[in-house]
């Protein structure tokens, strides 16, 4: 039996053996793909090739008779908060604790679950286990995220990411006093060398590129504004570890050990879109607010 992944931006340039290390985390050790690789178990664009092949944009990589790889779907009734919608795309509000897709660890309960519950047709571009996902945000980050309803839309919105033309913008409160009014952190970011579930800033990783702007400065905290130049994992949350001022109640990359607030996940949010409609061709932009429980955290700052 043959699974077909499909590879998507956050995916491109990962090696092979490591990207599927990631989908068979729960069942497979790096060591064990590699044998699967050298032992002509897996394609990538019907060919085979080496472990250490750079995986490119929608690049196809099939693996044969692994029943453990995610090959499927279900419709779930979760509901979601639907901002715009039309014939190729809609845009989403995703709400806190709600992972985008199925993985090694997680098989229902996500976005892509709910997508198919609620729209009719959604692209295939990035294969059964991504119904429709063109990019994504971490499963306690909430705000915008696109869909793409066909393939032609997939790709068009797919280049704009890579060709940093579709424009993502977010605010975060992040602990500790921000001293300049704007600035740009440059630093490469790669995964964890211990804890693989994590990420870092390395020399030995992609170069990531994340422009910030003060909003508010509070007596121990800051309110920020992000916009996004690169789109690596876990970006904004490790830039912001590695300047040493992480987002509040990020359980992963803040260790302050006093929780001041009780929030179940980090204050990120995807707050504002920019991008060019894939059939029209029109400059498109969409905001929203942020989540009640981050405006009450504001607002008790304000208050002190």
């Amino acid at each position: 039996m043959t699974k077909q992944i499909y590879i998507v931006q956050d995916d491109i340039n990962i090696r092979l053996d490591v990207f599927l290390t990631q989908i068979l985390e729960d069942t497979c050790t790096r060591s064990h793909i590699k044998k699967l690789i050298v032992e002509k178990s897996v394609k990538v664009n019907g060919a085979f090739t080496k472990a250490g092949h750079a995986l490119k944009l929608c690049d196809e990589v099939e693996v044969l008779g692994r029943e453990d790889i995610p090959c499927n779907v279900l419709p779930e009734n979760i509901p979601i908060d639907i901002v715009y919608e039309d014939d190729d795309i809609a845009v989403i509000n995703k709400q806190r604790n709600l992972t985008v897709h199925p993985g090694a660890g997680q098989k229902s309960g996500t976005l892509a679950n709910a997508l198919m519950f609620h729209f009719k047709t959604l692209s295939s571009i990035n294969g059964a286990i991504r119904p429709g996902i063109v990019h994504r945000i971490d499963k306690n980050t909430t705000g915008l995220l696109i869909v793409a309803k066909n393939n032609k839309a997939h790709l068009s919105l797919s280049r704009q990411i890579a060709e940093k033309t579709c424009q993502r913008f977010y605010k975060a409160l992040v602990d500790g006093v921000v001293k300049e009014n704007e600035g740009t952190i440059d630093a490469c970011i790669g995964r964890h060398s211990k804890n693989r579930t994590m990420m870092c800033v390395t020399k030995e990783g992609k170069r990531a590129v994340t422009h910030y702007r003060v909003l508010k400065r509070f007596e121990k905290h800051t309110f920020v504004e992000f916009k996004l130049e690169t789109g690596r994992t876990h970006q904004i949350r490790v830039h912001c570890k590695y300047i040493n001022h992480p987002v509040v109640s990020d359980d992963v990359y803040n260790t302050t050990k006093n929780k001041k607030f009780e929030v179940s996940g980090q204050l990120l949010h995807a707050y504002k879109l920019i991008f060019r409609h894939p059939t029209t061709d029109f400059l498109t932009e969409y905001t929203v607010d942020l989540p009640p429980d981050f405006k009450e955290v504001l607002t008790l700052l304000e208050n002190e």
